[in-house]
């Protein structure tokens, strides 16, 4: 195998590409990066869970295919002067020139590398990768960490006529966003829940300017982007029915700023830590919220302004739960709706009811601490 392009062209597809190698594997092959030229130069990153390929733009005199370690390998190019990178095999003894540098390492049999899943398409939907990247953002936050109820380690992707409903939930906080989508083919609706720990390296691969495409198979589900497919395994069983759970009706409604109140709750959860925790009280008044808390370290009390009356409702929240969702915040200006202090609260952009179906971001939190 022998093949010639630039340095940060495969210096960027190694280091996507390894973010989906495995850390460590009884199988050796798979800590490693498989490199297959034919009439493409192709990179895949493997751990059973999680694939990425990328396609490299590069002149091949040679074809053939090998396995090479994958921190080697990227680090080698990463540190590789800014020039055109030389790739040689004999066999499984690899050199690697560029400029005056030059390295012989050992690569290991293709064979030994698991194969990526073929997903056989039978729903999918093209946005734009900005759009889906935000979606991601606004709601990863609120995927569980608990491994007692596997589907909602994943976030549920909801198609129908309307656009894509991108929808996340932990037992504490429910996040949803819905946006229109550019094409869908298929059923005219379908839905499949993605693995959380997937999605972050989608929300990373939609780093660029065009479509990503999303193509839902038996098994897997694909995510491409321009030169980058990324493979990953469906969650199989029955998410939360969400729309149960999400605040309706709610007689009492406040306005505030979102960084303002982030850098209220901020400054008070200064004294609680992972072994002080006491939750926060927030009292929502008329025209002011105050927010305090108390550890065995001592006190601290804040206030932030609001618009609107919040009858005095206190409620008690799980202070980094709240920070989350704030960072999360899909606007400066939020809307809060409370029915009362034991029941969930729900978090939109300011502006009313008719905006939050539109869609930019609906968020629940359980007052449960």
């Amino acid at each position: 195998m022998k093949f010639s392009c630039e340095k940060a062209l495969l210096s960027a597809a190694v280091a996507t590409t390894s973010r989906a190698v495995a850390v460590k594997s009884s199988i050796p092959a798979m800590e490693g990066i498989l490199i297959e030229a034919d009439t493409r130069l192709r990179l895949t990153g493997y751990n059973l869970e999680t694939g990425i390929q990328a396609t490299v733009p590069a002149e091949i005199q040679e074809p053939g295919s090998l396995v090479l370690s994958a921190r080697l390998f990227g680090e080698i190019i990463r540190k590789m002067p800014d020039d055109v990178v030389v790739f040689t095999a004999n066999h499984y003894m690899v050199n690697i020139k560029c400029g005056l540098s030059e390295f012989n390492i050992l690569g290991t049999d293709p064979e030994e590398f698991p194969e990526l899943p073929a997903v056989d398409q039978q729903n999918s939907l093209t946005m734009e990768q900005s759009v889906l990247r935000s979606m991601i953002a606004q709601t990863l936050f609120a995927v569980s960490d608990n491994e007692s109820r596997p589907i909602h380690t994943g976030s549920l992707f909801e198609v129908d006529q309307t656009g894509l409903t991108l929808v996340s939930v932990d037992g504490y906080r429910l996040a949803l966003r819905r946006e229109a989508v550019e094409r869908t083919e298929g059923a005219k609706s379908f839905s499949f829940v993605v693995p959380g720990s997937a999605l972050s390296e989608v929300e990373k691969i939609c780093s660029g300017e065009g479509p990503v495409t999303v193509n839902q198979g038996a098994r897997h589900i694909l995510f491409q982007t321009g030169d980058t497919v990324l493979v990953c395994r469906r969650l199989e069983g029955e998410f939360l029915a969400y729309r149960n759970a999400i605040p309706r009706n709610n007689p009492i409604h406040v306005e505030c700023d979102a960084r303002t109140l982030l850098a209220s709750i901020d400054r008070v959860s200064l004294i609680i830590s992972e072994k002080l925790k006491s939750p926060l009280r927030c009292v929502f008044g008329d025209g002011l919220v105050s927010i305090t808390t108390k550890t065995g370290i001592g006190d601290a009390a804040d206030q932030c302004p609001i618009t609107g009356d919040g009858q005095e409702l206190e409620i008690g929240f799980n202070n980094k739960y709240l920070m989350d969702a704030l960072k999360a915040a899909p606007a400066d200006r939020l809307r809060w709706e409370f029915s009362a202090g034991v029941a969930p609260c729900g978090i939109g952009s300011a502006g009313g009811e008719e905006k939050v179906r539109e869609g930019v971001q609906r968020l629940r939190l359980w007052s449960d601490v």
